[in-house]
């Protein structure tokens, strides 16, 4: 059993096989998928919720990406707090900041960042978050960690590190606010051995595994399109790392996606 929490399933890179995607996942032996809903930022905006809704074991986020936060508009903020309301819309992002592309101002996206967080206090959602620093510095879990330890802690909803690729102090850090840590396939990567080092450190009970679909596939599948089946090779990671089989550790960070999003009745009728 295997949750991949989280995939984006709605981009053209799946438009010619979208379906057969979902079907290997079912037979690899995956549970759930979390659909991300940021899609190209603003007009796509419900484009997780409408994936999710078709099928009974997808889930969905809303959100506006770091990289699109300069395209944000009143109406966009209104939409979502629309969508926050559908049935299958269990968290707000990926959210957050991105130094490394900056693709948007970084003074927009923190000002984008904190409205997100906001909404997604009153729609009482936890948050996903996207971080990626400058290569070389920690600028931008400097400034993340900081807004949520000021604008977001005190909500008491948590969320996820999606794809951490940082450091043990970083995650515990976002532990200690009631955050999950999730790693994706990256975690397989050849150079990466300080991704395992901070696997190496967090709790299993406070760890998520996702694919990140389309990008980053892990090995053996490195440089071609990732998908969420693939993420029983990050299950198989982790459990090398912690001393544990791929399936052990499929099920127990399968139970604490469950678990925090209270869908366990749920994803046990499925």
């Amino acid at each position: 059993m295997f949750v991949d929490s989280h995939a984006h399933l709605e981009g053209p890179r799946f438009d010619g096989d979208r379906e057969q995607v979902i079907a290997r996942a079912r037979a690899a032996g995956v549970r759930t998928i979390l659909a991300i809903g940021t899609g190209d930022g603003p007009g796509t905006l419900d484009c997780g919720v409408q994936l999710a809704e078709q099928h009974d074991f997808l889930y969905a986020t809303i959100g506006i990406h770091p990289h699109e936060a300069e395209k944000a508009t009143d109406a966009d903020f209104a939409e979502m707090e629309q969508l926050a309301r559908r049935s299958k819309v269990i968290a707000w992002g990926e959210i957050g900041l991105d130094y490394f592309y900056d693709h948007s101002p970084r003074e927009v996206q923190k000002q984008v960042f904190l409205q997100q967080m906001e909404l997604a206090r009153a729609a009482k959602l936890p948050i996903v978050i996207h971080c990626r620093p400058t290569d070389g510095s920690d600028n931008a879990w400097v400034d993340c960690l900081q807004l949520i330890e000021e604008n977001w802690a005190a909500s008491g909803l948590g969320g996820i590190l999606h794809c951490f690729a940082s450091t043990w102090e970083h995650a515990k850090r976002a532990i200690d606010m009631g955050f999950l840590i999730s790693f994706a396939g990256n975690v397989t990567f050849p150079k990466a051995q300080s991704i395992r080092d901070a696997a190496r450190e967090v709790p299993l009970d406070r760890m998520l595994i996702e694919t990140d679909s389309p990008f980053l596939a892990p090995v053996p599948y490195r440089g071609k399109r990732n998908e969420p089946a693939y993420v029983k090779e990050t299950a198989g990671q982790i459990g090398a790392i912690h001393g544990l089989s791929g399936k052990e550790v499929g099920e127990r960070t399968a139970q604490n996606f469950y678990r925090f999003f209270s869908l366990s009745e749920k994803a046990d009728s499925i």
